[in-house]
């Protein structure tokens, strides 16, 4: 088994940042504010216009003409409608499978988010809080969710997988991203008691998981567990006999690299991905087979300065105003990173590139040089990204 994917980001599960326009005439920086700062006419208005045009049947064409196999769709816990103010997108996933299957692709369902987040990001659906894991109900309702979207999707020919959550925090990461200081909360009372996960729950979590997909999907499907951004720690993990078709999901990004001391230079990437990635997803590939759900070419030495982790004009870090170098020596430094990175991943058991499209004006919006590098789109036109018809 080897996948090749790309995510389509932003489309059922919003990012201020890959579409700023959405949040227009609002100080929200996350999905859940959005609806508290606009008429219930105008929030129901943007998002339905905003599901209905930013992926279509088009796009799965195009995503089937890059030589790709399959999409990672990111669907948040509200996707059955059953969460004011949030509308629900049951349907748009309905034609995605629709889509994936007239085209030959194949789609792993993605649970990216969950009521009062599992990390504290923007993209955990609320800024600066963590609290999901400490509410039984909660955690009950996730369970539900994913074993409704088992009941109707677990026999699609067109289903690769269901992931039961992404990018649950731990300790080790909520510190490295200082996540209250980057992701600072709107309201300091609904983030009271905002932790990291632990392991033990997370694992819990899992287990519970599978036992509910298992029910509906055939053992031919994949029940995907995030790695928690620990790769390593789940070599004891679900070895029994019962356990068959897990997958292992590691996020590896070179910002966050650059965090971990990597050195700017491609020079310093190249080497970081072969000492880090390839070895550690050998190293994991003899308990799972492991993808890298998600990862992209962007990096500090194509922006032209630091940006201390991937952080941005959102993040009150200035970005850069002009390219800080031809588009020939950019192509250089991507096309490097793009075959080191692919070939990590082909040490494993595939990927998904973050994400199919952007809609960052990158050009006309100070600051946002060099993070074009997300949208594997303009990756693909560039002649960054190869692709193998």
């Amino acid at each position: 088994m080897k996948v090749k994917g790309v995510n389509l980001g932003n489309w059922l599960v919003l990012e201020k940042w890959m579409s700023p326009a959405l949040f227009d005439g609002t100080t929200a920086e996350d999905e859940y504010y959005l609806p508290t700062q606009l008429s219930k006419e105008v929030y129901e208005a943007r998002i339905k216009m905003h599901r209905a045009e930013y992926i279509t049947e088009g796009d799965f064409v195009r995503i089937k003409s890059m030589g790709m196999d399959a999409v990672r769709i990111p669907v948040p816990y509200f996707i059955f409608g059953d969460r004011e103010p949030f509308i629900g997108c049951i349907e748009e996933l309905d034609k995605a499978f629709n889509w994936a299957e007239r085209y030959g692709l194949q789609v792993l369902i993605d649970l990216h988010t969950v009521p009062d987040s599992q990390n504290g990001f923007d993209n955990g659906g609320i800024s600066g809080v963590c609290k999901w894991s400490q509410q039984p109900e909660e955690v009950e309702f996730v369970l539900n969710v994913l074993e409704k979207l088992a009941e109707r999707y677990g026999t699609r020919k067109g289903l690769w997988g269901i992931e039961v959550v992404n990018e649950p925090i731990l300790e080790d990461m909520w510190e490295t991203m200082n996540v209250p200081e980057r992701y600072p909360a709107v309201d300091p009372e609904k983030a009271k008691g905002t932790k990291p996960n632990t392991l033990e729950f997370i694992r819990q979590f899992y287990l519970d998981a599978y036992d509910r997909i298992r029910k509906y999907m055939s053992e031919e499907k994949y029940v995907v567990i995030h790695d928690a951004f620990a790769l390593k720690a789940w070599k004891d993990f679900m070895r029994e006999d019962k356990y068959k078709g897990v997958v292992l999901d590691t996020h590896q990004y070179l910002m966050m690299a650059e965090m971990d001391g990597c050195k700017q230079t491609v020079e310093g990437y190249l080497s970081y991905i072969q000492e880090h990635y390839v070895k550690d997803i050998q190293e994991m590939e003899e308990y799972f087979p492991v993808i890298c759900g998600e990862w992209c070419l962007f990096n500090s030495l194509a922006v032209g300065r630091d940006t201390k982790g991937g952080q941005s004009v959102l993040n009150g870090v200035e970005g850069m105003s002009e390219e800080q170098m031809s588009d020939e020596k950019k192509k250089e430094i991507y096309q490097a990173v793009a075959k080191a990175q692919l070939e990590a991943w082909n040490a494993g058991s595939g990927y998904f590139y973050w994400s199919y499209k952007l809609l960052t004006d990158t050009v006309n919006t100070d600051g946002w040089i060099g993070w074009d590098s997300w949208d594997l789109g303009r990756c693909v036109d560039f002649g960054w990204f190869p692709t193998e018809k």
